[in-house]
C-alpha cells in the first residue's frame, strides 16, 4: 500500500497511457470504418447506395461502380433527393477516407442511421483490387 501511495503519479500515468493504447480497439469494435470487403457485402446483400463525396474531377478519374457523385460541400442539400429511403445503407466514399468521415456526420445528422464511411476511401478500394469506373 505504501508503494501505491508513494508512486500514485507514476501509476496514474501508466493507467492513462494503457487506456489510450486500448481506445482504438474499443472504437473499432463499436463502429469504426467500413472495409472494402464489407462495402461489397453491403452493396450485394442489402442494396447499399454508394455516395462519392469527391469533387467532380476526382470522381471522373475513378470511382466505385454505380456510385453517385455528391461533393462534400453539397451533401447536406443533395443527399435527401439522391437517397430518399433513409432505411437503406449508405456508403460514403472519398479518395482517402477523410472527407467521407466528415460526410458521415452530415448523413447521420440528416437521419441516415445506416450510413458508413469506407475506411481508406478509393485508395483502399483499389488496393483490394475491386473494380473502378471512369467517366
Amino acid at each position: 500500500m505504501k508503494f501505491v501511495l508513494d508512486n500514485w503519479m507514476i501509476i496514474s500515468v501508466a493507467l492513462l497511457s494503457g487506456a489510450m493504447l486500448f481506445w482504438p480497439a474499443l472504437k473499432g469494435a463499436t463502429g469504426g470504418a467500413l472495409t472494402a470487403a464489407g462495402a461489397v457485402q453491403l452493396i450485394n446483400r442489402e442494396k447499399a447506395v454508394v455516395i462519392d463525396v469527391c469533387e467532380t474531377e476526382e470522381f471522373a478519374a475513378g470511382h466505385v461502380g454505380g456510385s453517385k457523385n455528391i461533393p462534400l460541400n453539397q451533401l447536406e442539400e443533395k443527399l435527401p433527393s439522391a437517397v430518399k429511403n433513409k432505411a437503406l445503407p449508405v456508403i460514403l466514399v472519398c479518395q482517402s477516407g477523410a472527407r467521407s468521415n466528415r460526410a458521415l456526420a452530415i448523413a447521420k445528422k440528416l437521419g441516415y442511421e445506416q450510413a458508413q464511411a469506407l475506411g481508406g476511401g478509393m485508395t483502399a478500394w483499389k488496393a483490394a483490387n475491386l473494380p473502378v469506373e471512369k467517366a
